[in-house]
């Protein structure tokens, strides 16, 4: 059974194009017409909000992999790939364009790494395909430059998860 989003997807793609030059006519609740600068400032911009937290999710992924290298230092030879990996993923989504206020980060909170190295590794592949699934569900909201950085991160996450599971 398709899923609703696929779904509510299908049906509002082909009315799209004649909807759109209706749209310039729309106003907000404030009564000014979109497009229009108003007396507050802009909305956050989706695609950019969806970067920065792709940004800060990666960081925290970084954080995890770092601290996992230094709790078990016979892993680092395996791991340190895969690291390299999730910094150029921080790297990809760039620092913040957005103008106007930005959110402050977020406390990271300390990074506990099982004693076990096998563990140690579960907990990686665990947070690699927690952070690959939210990716790949973020796809149909993302525009599509950023829809395609997001599937190869997520793609690259879930390879990830596989070489952590190897023994």
């Amino acid at each position: 059974m398709p899923r609703r989003r696929a779904v509510r997807t299908a049906l509002v793609l082909p009315v799209l194009p004649a909807t759109a030059g209706l749209l310039g006519g729309c106003s907000d609740r404030q009564g000014h017409r979109s497009g229009a600068p108003g007396p507050s400032s802009p909305s956050p911009d989706p695609g950019e909000i969806l970067r920065e937290r792709s940004a800060r999710d990666s960081g925290a992924l970084l954080a995890r992999y770092d601290a996992t290298i230094a709790a078990h230092p016979r892993l680092a030879t395996r791991l340190r790939p895969l690291r390299a990996e999730v910094a150029r993923h921080v790297a990809a989504f760039g620092p913040p364009t957005r103008r106007g206020p930005v959110a402050s980060p977020a406390p990271s909170p300390s990074v506990s790494v099982p004693p076990h190295e096998g563990a140690a590794l579960a907990a990686l592949a665990g947070a690699e395909r927690a952070l690959a699934g939210e990716r790949a569900g973020a796809l149909l909201d993302a525009p599509p430059e950023l829809a395609r950085l997001l599937a190869s991160v997520a793609a690259c996450g879930a390879g990830h998860v596989l070489l952590l599971k190897e023994n």
